[in-house]
């Protein structure tokens, strides 16, 4: 039928064995991707702050930047700050941006067995649909 491949492949004779050549375990690539979810996730809580200020919501920003620096081995995560004029932004529509980013973390963090990581994303995606809610029901 087919022939068998009697060469290398291109692929693994360019990169050889090289040393410098940089390897992350998927523990790592895992734990760079739920770091950049939450991350986000605390930009937009940061940006919600400056909105309408609260204490769930300033409670929220302060795990969720304990965690991303846990992640990423103690380096705290630029923050927004609550000076800062807010945008355009509506409530709601970032409230819908933090859901999206809260359910993306979850993912990550269950896939890598995170379990403090996962509570947190899905505590925040309750909170979101929370908000949410009148809102939506108000708008039918």
């Amino acid at each position: 039928m087919y022939e068998p491949i009697r060469t290398k492949s291109v692929h693994s004779t360019m990169a050889g064995n090289t040393p410098d050549f940089p390897h992350r375990s998927r523990e790592e690539e895992l734990d760079i991707q739920l770091a950049g979810h939450l991350a986000a996730l605390l930009a937009v809580t940061d940006e919600l702050r400056a909105l309408a200020p609260s204490t769930d919501l300033d409670t929220a920003a302060d795990r969720l930047a304990e965690q991303v620096a846990r992640l990423r081995g103690g380096r705290a995560p630029a923050r927004v700050p609550l000076t800062a004029a807010p945008g355009e932004h509506r409530p709601a529509a970032l409230h819908r941006k933090a859901h999206t980013l809260a359910g993306r973390a979850l993912v990550v963090a269950a896939s890598r067995a995170d379990t403090a990581a996962a509570i947190l994303a899905a505590e925040r995606m309750d909170a979101h649909t929370a908000a949410l809610e009148p809102r939506e029901l108000a708008s039918r």
